[in-house]
């Protein structure tokens, strides 16, 4: 494995025990979007899980973990504004 992939792999393990640390002890709404295609997957749903309630899981179909950052025709702002609008009375 290469020098850079260990930075990638080390980098994305900090986030995850980073994100299951606040999902587990912010008691905030969550809502976790994701491509159901996505590599990265697996870390929304172990957050998913290891969050406190209330949470939503969003899943955007067709989509890839980066279609979510570059594809604005598949970031699902309507769920975006909805989740918003019930969550931040």
């Amino acid at each position: 494995m290469g020098r850079h992939r260990k930075i990638v792999v080390l980098a994305g393990i900090i986030l995850f025990v980073l994100l299951v640390a606040a999902a587990l002890y912010i008691f905030t709404p969550f809502l976790f979007i994701m491509g159901d295609r996505a590599h990265s997957r697996f870390f929304s749903e172990n957050a998913y899980a290891a969050a406190a309630e209330p949470k939503e899981i969003y899943n955007v179909e067709y989509a890839e973990h980066i279609d979510l950052y570059d594809r604005v025709d598949r970031i699902p702002f309507d769920k975006l504004e909805s989740f918003f609008q019930e969550n931040l009375k």
